[in-house]
């Protein structure tokens, strides 16, 4: 009974599924998603009916709790908390519906879950440092030898650091200090949970779809060449609004105001926002649709005088966005809400071998935004490990 009942859902899921991808040219990932959600719901509604359980309502909780606070206030930090709350009573809820109804589904997920956690245990370490250091070679073949593109780099070497350590350090030093290298263990461990809640939560902005409704699309800055010209990087978030302004304007008739927003560097010989107009208006933008912000010397900066120019363009209300590269935008949503503004920011893409040397860059200044806290937590974690170093010293002599 069981394997009529998976083998007819899953032919059902797999009709949906080819019907979206011939049906759809555009935004195919986000709605066979969508109907992957749907489709897993009510599939275990009815072994929970079935069963005469409510098993599903803990995962439910969780979704539902972490979508109300995602839509109050995109980014947060506690979002990406929430979300990995809901994974976990996932996987525990798939445990209980495969051992209690014998669902092949949930097995299957299982399984495969399964598998990609005993590769990481047994191969994660070693194949994320071969990663790294391959990533490291690659940016630095295509990018400048400057400290932000070495981060990849510089985290496989504290990585294969910290096996020496751990390996070769209790040989090596007297027995009662065995307890200070548990410290660089177990700080790495919690930056490692950190990491893992900012890069989930990131990757969840990256599914942005804002509505043409925009009566402001603002751009960021981001430095220029010989002072005066706007770098690739620059380029691809300026395109990436005019990509969306000719979007609205085709639905809606409607265009939204560009807000180049850049001030001028001590190296650069005009403000980024003049540059940038100059680049979107030879991309064919009409020069009274392009607003200059050229005051600011930082993201929150950024933000907060743009703020102040819609404000004064529009008193009544308004909407608006903001674009920069897709491994920025998160934090830059945070400097926004710093700043008063409750927008949703859109991506460019950005080159897939300097993803890892991003992110990790964005992880750290976003860390850095909490040090307090990160401080406190692993000056406890030292406490600790030295005090059981010295009850150690103490009982062995």
């Amino acid at each position: 009974m069981q394997l009529q009942r998976d083998l007819f859902s899953l032919a059902i899921y797999l009709i949906g599924f080819i019907f979206l991808l011939v049906r759809f040219k555009q935004k195919k990932f986000r709605r066979v998603l969508i109907w992957t959600g749907i489709f897993l719901i009510l599939y275990f509604c009815f072994i929970e009916i079935r069963e005469k359980t409510f098993f599903i309502l803990i995962p439910l909780f969780f979704f539902f709790l972490f979508y109300y606070f995602y839509f109050k206030d995109k980014c947060r930090l506690r979002n990406g908390w929430l979300f990995n709350l809901f994974i976990v009573s996932f996987m525990s809820y798939l445990v209980i519906v495969t051992l209690s109804a014998g669902s092949l589904i949930s097995a299957g997920i299982l399984g495969i879950l399964g598998l990609l956690f005993l590769f990481s245990l047994f191969f994660g370490i070693y194949a994320a440092i071969i990663f790294l250091i391959g990533n490291s070679f690659i940016v630095l073949r295509h990018e400048s030898r400057r400290l932000p593109n070495l981060l990849t780099l510089i985290l496989a070497l504290a990585i294969i650091a910290l096996i020496i350590v751990q390996s070769y350090g209790a040989q090596l030093l007297p027995e009662w200090t065995v307890p200070l290298l548990s410290i660089p263990t177990l700080i790495a461990f919690y930056f490692f949970v950190i990491f893992w809640n900012f890069l989930s939560i990131s990757m969840i902005y990256q599914f942005n779809q804002p509505k043409e409704d925009q009566d402001f699309i603002i751009i960021l800055g981001a430095g220029l060449i010989d002072g005066r010209r706007v770098t690739p990087l620059l380029a691809q978030r300026i395109d990436r609004g005019i990509q969306f302004y000719h979007q609205q304007l085709e639905e809606t008739l409607s265009a939204p105001k560009l807000l180049m927003s850049g001030g001028q560097g001590p190296d650069e010989k005009v403000p980024e926002a003049v540059a940038m107009q100059e680049y979107a208006i030879d991309q064919g933008i009409p020069t009274e649709d392009i607003l200059l912000e050229a005051q600011s010397t930082n993201t929150l900066e950024n933000m907060k005088f743009s703020k102040e120019i819609m404000d004064r363009e529009n008193p009544s209300g308004y909407h608006a966005i903001f674009a920069s590269n897709n491994y920025h935008i998160f934090r830059a949503g945070m400097y926004a809400s710093q700043a008063g503004l409750k927008i949703d920011g859109i991506g460019s893409k950005t080159a897939r071998y300097y993803w890892p040397n991003a992110f990790l860059r964005e992880f750290i200044a976003v860390a850095l935004m909490n040090k307090r806290v990160h401080l406190i937590v692993c000056g406890v974690i030292a406490v600790l490990g030295v005090l059981l170093s010295v009850a150690n010293f103490i009982s062995l002599h």
